[in-house]
């Protein structure tokens, strides 16, 4: 008997590893598919082309000023050359018939992976969002972006024309990149190719970086709040001697520079790489959520004579003096999240920017996706639109708000002569989903509107 149970235990046995093993080998099958699906060079890299263009007869909404209802927009050697009622159109130029048309600039997502991932879950050879440590002030976005991710055409199609790219992990977690979403190469997509370094903030919480958890109902085992201060505080002690460290260093370098007798200081590449955010000469991206952790950020950045912005910023609305006082805007990122707090109304986290523009705290919203997602970018302008947020400054909140805290407020971000000719002309509001891109345009170059999902509709639409 003991023989016979020994026997259909090993058959069991053996059946479970088969089961294991077809499991296994199903979903590496599956995998490669879905990569190959997904990372097809067949639409990613086309990359329009250039010319000169005139829109004419279009509903052209500025943003920077009053909108045009008929007139005509000229796009010349990758720039807006002219704009108007009145604009003639340059002998030789491609003329596109704008009647029932609304041209718009691109939308900009200030808070994003983009080109760092592309298939999340399952799939780590395809992630390159973190480095190994907790401080990599050297790592910089610009060199792993994938220029021909699936996510670019597919973002780029619904008219956000440029991103900021950063990477995660540790406290800090490098150098933040802004490109726009066309280019066979990073340094075709770049627009700045270091622009921020990424700090994920120590919070009372527990931890850094996006959400401000840690402890409680979610987070697991509540954490005694005296103590959660005290790491806090201690964190930031710690980061505040990184940037001591860093400034003893260039000052090191410095002085032998100027007098070679003196010991040659062993170079660093880390703190080398924090130069220009310890002077102030570029800014450092903070990650905090909480009003408390809020208001760290901006002691820190008073003491520490930095520039800063917020990533993030649930709270911001409630450290609005804070953040006045020290100069430092909000990337808001909590649109489609939900609310951290069992007695938050529903629409806690919609109101938010509407709030922050009433308090006078400079901002912009963002996804904070790491590219699948940085497509609903409009709508998540739509939604704090509906709820408080005037029509004309959730339009501004993608488009002027974001260029101007990136530092490109003379670059993008709306329709005047002389900026780069990022341009998306729609036959409607470019916050709604029903709304169509008809035309799309970055850097000058015409784009052709398709991407993996495009293509994948046109295969299966007729089929029955």
């Amino acid at each position: 008997m003991k023989a016979k149970v020994k026997s259909q235990r090993a058959k069991l046995k053996m059946q479970n590893a088969k089961c294991f093993l077809y499991l296994c080998l199903s979903v590496l099958i599956c995998g490669s598919i879905s990569v190959h699906a997904q990372n097809d060079g067949a639409e990613q890299n086309k990359t329009g082309r250039a010319g000169t263009f005139a829109i004419v007869g279009a509903r052209i909404v500025t943003v920077s000023g009053a909108t045009i209802e008929n007139g005509t927009v000229v796009i010349k050697d990758g720039k807006i050359a002219a704009v108007g009622a009145g604009v003639a159109v340059p002998a030789g130029a491609e003329k596109i018939d704008g009647k029932g048309l609304s041209v718009f600039p691109g939308m900009i997502d200030a808070s994003t992976n983009m080109g760092l991932a592309e298939i999340t879950l399952g799939l780590a050879a395809s992630v390159d969002l973190t480095e190994v440590g907790d401080m990599n002030a050297d790592a910089r976005a610009i060199k792993g972006i994938h220029p021909h991710s699936a996510h670019v055409n597919v973002t780029r199609v619904n008219g956000i024309t440029t991103v900021l790219s950063a990477p995660t992990g540790g406290t800090i977690s490098g150098q933040a990149a802004i490109i726009n979403l066309n280019g066979s190469t990073p340094d075709e997509m770049a627009v700045i190719k270091d622009f921020g370094l990424v700090i994920n903030f120590p919070s009372v919480a527990g931890g850094g970086g996006r959400g401000g958890g840690g402890g409680g109902r979610f987070g697991g085992p509540a954490i005694d709040f005296n103590q959660a201060v005290q790491r806090r505080d201690q964190a930031v002690e710690d980061l505040k001697k990184i940037f001591r460290n860093a400034e003893a260093y260039l000052r090191a370098k410095a002085a032998y520079a100027r007098d070679k007798a003196l010991p040659y200081p062993a170079t660093d590449q880390k703190l080398e790489a924090m130069a220009p955010y310890i002077h102030g000469e570029k800014p450092i991206i903070f990650s905090a959520e909480r009003e408390r952790d809020i208001r760290a950020v901006a002691k820190f950045v008073g003491e520490m004579k930095v520039k800063g912005i917020i990533d993030g910023g649930q709270e911001a609305w409630k450290a609005a003096d804070d953040l006045k006082k020290n100069n430092i805007p909000v990337v808001y990122t909590h649109i489609y999240s939900l609310p951290v707090r069992e007695d938050d109304a529903y629409d806690y986290l919609f109101e938010a920017p509407s709030k922050m523009q009433a308090a006078g705290v400079k901002f912009c919203i963002s996804t904070g996706n790491t590219g699948s997602e940085v497509r609903d970018l409009p709508y998540h302008a739509g939604i704090a639109g509906a709820f408080g947020l005037s029509k004309d400054d959730a339009l501004k909140s993608v488009t002027l708000y974001a260029a101007e805290i990136l530092g490109l407020g003379d670059k993008m971000g709306s329709i005047d002569v002389g900026k780069i000719a990022n341009i998306v002309v729609a036959d409607g509001n470019i916050l709604e989903s029903r709304t169509k891109i008809k035309y799309l345009f970055i850097n000058g170059r015409l784009l052709p509107l398709t991407s993996r999902h495009t293509e994948l509709f046109d295969s299966f639409k007729d089929r029955k």
